[in-house]
């Protein structure tokens, strides 16, 4: 079965990128990859072959049994075929393509090898950008009847063939520093027509492309312009203090999760007009009463306590010195104290609706302060769900997650003290071996009839 791709050659594309528009963010790193295992690449330009894996968040991977073009395969017939890329843009943008074919045969015999494959890698990050083609070569190539290893030959009056060919291309704007790889296992070029294709085509088996590139500089006028939503003007003078901060400062203590473990949805109200405050400084995850919180990073936890408007809240500095506030707790988990460590991903509190959001939907407002920004004070906030999407999302909890306390709120009975509190019971002696499944069918017994 044949399938058309034009994809074009990571050499081809334009490493350089756009200034940002007034009032636009400032793009981190980038990555792209793709891979074939058979590319034919017509004079026309028009490409068809095996189907094109391209890097997208996560890549993708393609394989089949057997590839033939045309139909009757009178141009190459392979065995099986793969294709695969994998692109990460973070702090460090990679990107990586894989593709290969066993069992080649190009124009009936003339050309066959037992394999063929192809890789290429690439990376950008700390202002420099690099990449490889480790991996790529031909097993057992015979072309018009003589064995070859490696570099170019001539194919009679009608073309040459290439094994292992590698381009590179580091073009890209001033300030920026990018590595664009192509790699290509057997390439075959054609001076004259042969095999019902015309004079121009190349055939490539195995083909890989990577490419990475650093983010741009950050001009020196960044910030709010006229024009911008008026919130986010600035004094006359001085930081932007008393408006919604449009910055991304880079967190570098991770990795980082998720705060909610389970299912959670959220509404990006960063910067949205609040009642009896200026803005909105965080962001409110919605969820269940008594859903676990966990630590987004490893750190240290202060502030553990009750105010008025936050209620139950604590406050947790990562390594890195950024801060990060949840707010509106039921209660908190028992390493849940000022100066506690805590790792990522740990229990430290409980959703509820505490302080001033009693009678709302129940939910953690959370927020997030870059230790860059903390000389600002409490605008120092910066719009968490930018950073959510690249944080891990927490699977597993260690047991035991079902204790907690809570301080004394002025004006009602005392709470208990910080340690392990029951807020359910049921009879265990039916759990086997204790292990996390049987305490679940304990814990949410079936209803009886």
């Amino acid at each position: 079965m044949l399938v058309a791709a034009a994809v074009a050659t990571a050499g081809g594309a334009s490493a350089s990128a756009a200034a940002p528009s007034p009032g636009a963010l400032i793009p981190g790193p980038t990555a792209s990859a793709a891979a074939l295992a058979v590319r034919i690449v017509l004079p026309t330009g028009r490409v068809v072959g095996s189907r094109a894996i391209t890097g997208g968040a996560s890549g993708g991977t393609a394989t089949t049994a057997s590839f033939s073009y045309p139909s009757d395969g009178s141009v190459i017939v392979t065995g099986k075929t793969g294709a695969a890329t994998r692109t990460r843009e973070a702090k460090t943008a990679t990107a990586v393509a894989t593709a290969a074919a066993s069992n080649i045969s190009i124009f009936e015999g003339e050309i066959t090898a037992d394999s063929a494959s192809a890789q290429a890698s690439a990376a950008a990050a700390a202002g420099n950008a690099g990449g490889g083609f480790g991996g790529t070569g031909v097993v057992h190539l015979q072309a018009l009847g003589r064995p070859h290893a490696y570099g170019k030959a001539l194919l009679s009056d009608w073309g040459s063939l290439t094994i292992s060919s590698h381009t590179t291309d580091r073009t890209a704007d001033p300030g920026i520093k990018s590595y664009d790889g192509v790699s290509v296992a057997l390439e075959i070029q054609l001076t004259a027509a042969h095999g019902g294709l015309p004079a121009g085509t190349e055939i490539q088996v195995g083909y890989a492309a990577a490419q990475a590139q650093t983010a741009p500089p950050v001009p020196a006028n960044l910030g709010p312009r006229p024009g911008d939503q008026p919130q986010l003007l600035p004094p006359a003078t001085g930081p932007l203090i008393g408006v919604p901060q449009i910055s991304e400062p880079l967190l570098s203590a991770g990795p980082y999760d998720f705060p909610v473990y389970g299912a959670s949805s959220y509404k990006d109200d960063y910067g949205n007009a609040r009642q009896n405050i200026t803005w909105q400084h965080g962001v409110d995850i919605l969820g269940q009463l008594g859903q676990p919180l966990v630590a987004v990073a490893g750190g240290t936890l202060y502030s553990v306590g009750w105010n008025h408007g936050s209620g139950n809240r604590l406050w947790l500095r990562d390594r890195q010195g950024n801060e990060f506030l949840y707010a509106h707790l039921s209660a908190f988990s028992t390493l849940a104290r000022n100066g506690a460590h805590v790792r990522a991903g740990e229990v430290i509190g409980f959703m509820g609706d505490t302080g001033n959001s009693a009678g709302l939907a129940t939910h953690v407002h959370f927020e997030l302060h870059p230790v860059s920004m903390l000389f600002i004070g409490v605008d120092g906030a910066v719009d968490p769900a930018v950073y959510f999407p690249a944080w891990h999302r927490v699977a597993n909890l260690t047991f035991p997650v079902a204790t907690g306390w809570a301080p004394k709120v002025p004006g009602t009975i005392a709470a208990p003290r910080p340690g392990a509190v029951l807020i359910g019971s049921t009879d265990i002696a039916s759990a086997d071996g204790l292990n996390p499944a049987s305490l679940k069918r304990v814990l949410h017994p079936a209803a009886s009839g």
